[in-house]
């Protein structure tokens, strides 16, 4: 069986994306194959926490395996993320380090090459990069999830400066080529006889830097300001669902496309009815004299009021199911059902007449004599011999 991801990283199921970045370099550090040499263990292990990080970092991927587990990835499921680099579903492992000490994404010149001694490949140039996807965690009533409704969500982004259109300079100025990389976007450094490779500090290795940055966003390129969207949440979901928002997350940088918009769906929990897959349960008090005798009663359901027949000699604790009145499923078809448990009460506080009258039922019962019934006595019987 293979190995859950999330204990592979030693994170919990509701890690954020930098702490998950964390975990995932903590661990990378541990068992490569260059501190560790000639140590198969230690390979495999580096595979499998790559290949964890690989799916978990993928919002997509990362929700399909929630709820479906590695079964997601098998034939049949969303895609297998052991394709590429050796099961590490083409994600460079190397990737987050150059991230996290300042190297950029095309394969040299960060500090992690300093560690492992590697290198190769040219660093990459500044440009156009895709914004930052974001995460909204929205709570909704239990009869919203069931009829479905449309919510209007606030929240605060970063967007593109409106006066330099996104490029970081002042009107009028412009970028000049990086004096201190000459345009490489990378410097060397030597030590003894190693020569290393990093990202320009001047320039973060864009290869250029600007003339007179702008007054508004201060080079930046992207200012903070407040944005509103109105989502439709479909009937049907449940705490987990996930909608997106094309296009509504973190603009990107140098004009690159925005990220987009994650809205996590939570149901918040009834006072009368428990949720289970599409089916609702509720337990419904009903006198014992009803319970006896029968008869019909109202009861609530998520839609408007209901109507159950008691039959006559109802026991507490029997369930009844009323077709329909659960909640739709989310990608189409039927709807659940609505189980009722009913709880037959006993009177704790009865009149004189009450009493009385209660008295002679159970005299003419028998109860006296045989206060349990028959059967509970034919069937206790064996115990006591």
């Amino acid at each position: 069986m293979a190995n859950d991801y999330y204990e592979l990283l030693n994170v919990s199921r509701d890690v954020s994306e930098s702490d998950l970045k964390k975990a995932y370099r903590k661990q990378a550090v541990k068992y490569h194959p260059d501190k560790n040499p000639g140590d198969a263990t230690a390979e495999a292990k580096f595979k499998e926490i790559s290949e964890a990080y690989d799916v978990l970092k993928d919002a997509d991927k990362r929700a399909a395996y929630d709820r479906y587990g590695h079964a997601a990835f098998k034939q049949g499921g969303m895609g297998n993320p052991g394709g590429g680099m050796g099961g590490m579903g083409g994600h460079d492992p190397f990737d987050i380090f150059r991230e996290a000490f300042g190297g950029g994404g095309g394969g040299g010149g960060g500090i992690f090459e300093e560690f492992f001694g590697g290198g190769g490949g040219g660093q990459s140039r500044g440009g156009a990069q895709h914004g930052a996807d974001l995460r909204y965690d929205l709570e909704i009533s239990l009869e919203e999830a069931a009829k479905g409704t449309e919510k209007e969500i606030k929240y605060r982004r970063p967007i593109s400066c409106k006066k330099c259109s996104g490029s970081g300079a002042e009107p009028g100025s412009s970028k000049v080529t990086c004096s201190t990389c000459g345009g490489a976007g990378q410097v060397t450094s030597n030590r003894g006889f190693i020569s290393f490779r990093q990202v320009c500090p001047s320039c973060q290795g864009a290869g250029q830097t600007i003339e007179k940055p702008c007054g508004d966003c201060r080079g930046e390129g992207r200012v903070m300001d407040s944005s509103s969207v109105t989502v439709r949440i479909p009937a049907g979901v449940h705490t987990g669902s996930k909608l997106r928002s094309a296009g509504k997350g973190e603009a990107g940088h140098m004009g690159g496309q925005a990220g987009d918009l994650y809205i996590i769906i939570h149901v918040k929990e009834h006072e009368l009815f428990e949720r289970h897959d599409n089916d609702l349960f509720c337990e419904v008090p009903i006198k014992f004299t009803l319970a006896a005798l029968g008869g019909s009663i109202s009861v609530p359901t998520l839609f408007g009021k209901g109507s159950l027949k008691i039959p006559p000699g109802t026991q507490t604790g029997t369930t009844f199911r009323l077709r329909d009145q659960g909640i739709p499923a989310l990608r189409g078809g039927r709807k659940g059902d609505l189980l009722i448990r009913v709880q037959v009460e006993v009177p704790t506080k009865l009149t004189s007449e009450q009493t009385a009258k209660l008295e002679d039922y159970a005299e003419a019962c028998g109860d006296p004599a045989n206060p349990v019934s028959e059967s509970f006595v034919e069937k206790a019987k064996k115990f006591f011999r």
